[in-house]
């Protein structure tokens, strides 16, 4: 199952080597995806830094389009606030949502997404 790698994951590997061991292994599976959104939380501060082939990997994942259905998400979110998740961004949701499209799991530390997985009924890739 491909496994949506989310720009919390990302930031720790590039900081600090953390998570390196699982995210190699996803890599060496062939197991990694991305979308426009994540790229656009990572690639500007990279650019900032002239890290190019860092970019160019990043750009070499395979990359889920980002088909937002706005109904979907006014949903998702009715349905977080119904069960008293009032904080869930909707930058989280369009991740939930383009997981759910793609049937992938989602790898991340923003806890937002164990919250929200039984409600919306995503897939969490366990550290």
């Amino acid at each position: 199952m491909p496994v949506l790698v989310d720009t919390s994951i990302w930031i720790e590997y590039l900081r600090s080597g953390d998570y390196a061991e699982k995210l190699e292994y996803l890599m060496d599976e062939n197991l990694i995806v991305i979308n426009d959104l994540i790229l656009a939380e990572l690639v500007p501060s990279l650019k900032v830094r002239n890290q190019r082939k860092l970019i160019e990997l990043l750009r070499s994942i395979r990359n889920l389009v980002l088909a937002i259905d706005w109904e979907q998400i006014i949903e998702f979110q009715y349905r977080c606030l119904r069960n008293g998740l009032n904080g869930i961004g909707i930058p989280d949701l369009i991740l939930a949502q383009n997981a759910k499209q793609y049937h992938c799991e989602i790898y991340s530390l923003d806890n937002h997404f164990e919250l929200i997985k039984d409600i919306l009924k995503i897939k969490l890739l366990v550290q």
